[in-house]
């Protein structure tokens, strides 16, 4: 072989490798990229009660008429094949739904306990009034009347975040009918006009609430309900509760949002957790920091707001029967994050109770 042929097929023998290495590495950069971009959910688009969206156990409607307007709240009436003889109501939070319940349902029902789980006037499947003067006084009034309409005089309330001030609110009104009262990070264990935060306007909250979708909801969720976590079951709480602003009557969404949202802000239950008289099972996340209206706040007080690993000990001293549970590497939603664990304390703390 002359030098000049030599030289050529060394050439291309370096172009050939080159190119091959060229190709191995834009495949290891791109590819990563392709499939990250492949994996994020497409948002999610339904109707405003939650057309076209599935629930996990059939849905019924009670129908029935408040503030002279027609109602229909969609609630899971679940069943076992053996009851032990105790219904248990879940309550669901601001962000969540009454299928977001639905592996402590599958827990609860899988040892003898009747669930009910209404989404609330206002949420999800359920009716969502033009007008309408949301009180934790009036949803408890609608939810006495649905588990009147069931034939449940006697249940344990379980609430989670918003439902869990709802869940007090019922127990302070109707005490007879409460047998225990479950609290998951409840909202409203602080008064947060009292520690700074300037009050948000129905119109303030509704031009928030014309803005939301899946991607800030996940961030948001992220953050405070996952302490940074992020994992694929996760996700269908979010594209549940976004899909409703992304489709049509998003606007009637956001307005019931946002009066729901100034009756948790300017409604705290902080201050009578003293009067409650039913035996209290608190289950707290520590690693929450859920605070209604914190990006309204002023920056400095912001980390002083929803401190839960203090919160949970403060409530669980004012109230009278109260035994506290907490998790400490979990957040706003222990139920999701770590429902092993979550359903242990749950059944211990109710079977204990009983």
């Amino acid at each position: 072989m002359g030098k000049s042929n030599f030289k050529s097929f060394i050439t291309i023998v370096f172009m050939k490798l080159f190119l091959l290495v060229s190709t191995l590495f834009l495949a290891n950069i791109v590819t990563p990229f392709i499939a990250c971009a492949q994996s994020l959910p497409v948002d999610a688009v339904y109707g405003p009660e939650l057309e076209g969206y599935s629930y996990p156990y059939p849905i019924e409607y009670f129908e029935f008429k408040s503030q002279g307007v027609d109602m229909r709240m969609a609630y899971m009436d679940i069943r076992p094949k053996s009851e032990n003889g105790t219904t248990i109501v879940l309550l669901h939070g601001k962000n969540f739904c009454a299928a977001t319940w639905v592996g402590t349902a599958q827990f609860l029902v899988e040892h003898g306990y009747r669930v009910i789980a209404p989404d609330q006037i206002g949420f999800c499947k359920s009716t969502k009034p033009e007008k309408y003067q949301y009180t934790f006084q009036q949803l408890g009034v609608n939810t006495k009347a649905l588990l009147d309409h069931l034939g449940v005089s006697h249940a344990v309330m379980m609430g989670h975040s918003t439902g869990g001030m709802l869940a007090i609110r019922y127990a302070l009104m109707y005490p007879e009918k409460v047998k225990q009262l479950v609290l998951v990070n409840p909202v409203g264990l602080e008064d947060w006009k009292a520690k700074g935060i300037p009050y948000p306007t129905v119109d303030q909250w509704y031009q928030r609430e014309l803005g939301t979708n899946a991607g800030r909801v996940r961030n948001y969720e992220r953050s405070t309900y996952y302490v940074g976590q992020w994992r694929e079951e996760f996700e269908a709480p979010v594209q549940m509760y976004a899909g409703m602003y992304q489709g049509p009557g998003r606007e009637i969404v956001a307005w019931n949002s946002a009066l729901i949202y100034d009756m948790i802000f300017t409604q705290p239950i902080f201050y009578e957790l003293e009067q409650l008289k039913v035996p209290t099972l608190l289950l707290i996340g520590t690693k929450d920091t859920t605070a209604i209206a914190k990006d309204f706040a002023p920056t400095e007080i912001r980390p002083l707001l929803g401190n839960y690993s203090q919160l949970g000990k403060a409530a669980a001293k004012k109230i009278p029967q109260a035994t506290l549970i907490e998790f400490d590497n979990l957040g706003h939603a222990p139920q999701i994050q770590d429902p092993i664990i979550f359903n242990t304390a749950l059944l211990q703390g109710i079977e204990g109770s009983n």
